[in-house]
């Protein structure tokens, strides 16, 4: 996504067992009653997903802002040993900058990038480092790091 992952996030998936909903991220330590949540480094989302049939989780980033994905689980593939894994293999349009504020957020920093008499164009375009394509996307130009580490640099913790 190009997000580093420092606000609150959760997926939402079915417990298939419980047929309950259950949250899987960054628990609200303000809230612990009334988003309970299990921490990510505790269990991982896949264990609820079925191998056999096509299901989805939601994905929620940043609560102030209010991102929501659906994330599709369609299947398994024979591991190629030419590529490396993981691995973006489709998707459409740029990330969205981190703390844009959100859908109407990005909607207004689209306006101010894209026209140059408006009032905020410049602050803007200096903001997210001097351009910005909201079409371009390259699956070939998709990285994934680790997030152990990209949590120490985004909580400003000591590396290992």
């Amino acid at each position: 996504m190009g997000w580093q992952d420092y606000h609150l996030h959760e997926f939402r998936v079915l417990d298939l067992k419980t047929s309950a909903m259950v949250r899987i991220g960054i628990p609200d330590d303000d809230f612990p009653e009334e988003r309970p949540c299990i921490p990510g480094w505790k269990v991982r989302v896949t264990n609820y997903f079925d191998h056999l049939h096509a299901m989805s989780a939601t994905y929620i980033y940043d609560f102030g802002d209010g991102w929501e994905h659906v994330v599709t689980y369609e299947g398994t593939e024979p591991a190629n040993p030419s590529f490396s894994y993981p691995r973006c293999v489709s998707g459409a349009r740029a990330c969205p900058p981190e703390d844009c504020g959100g859908t109407h957020g990005y909607v207004r920093f689209l306006e101010a990038i894209r026209n140059s008499s408006d009032p905020e164009h410049k602050e803007m375009l200096r903001w997210i480092g001097g351009s910005f394509d909201p079409d371009k996307f390259d699956p070939k130009h998709r990285s994934f790091d680790d997030p152990r580490k990209r949590w120490k640099v985004a909580f400003q913790e000591p590396a290992d």
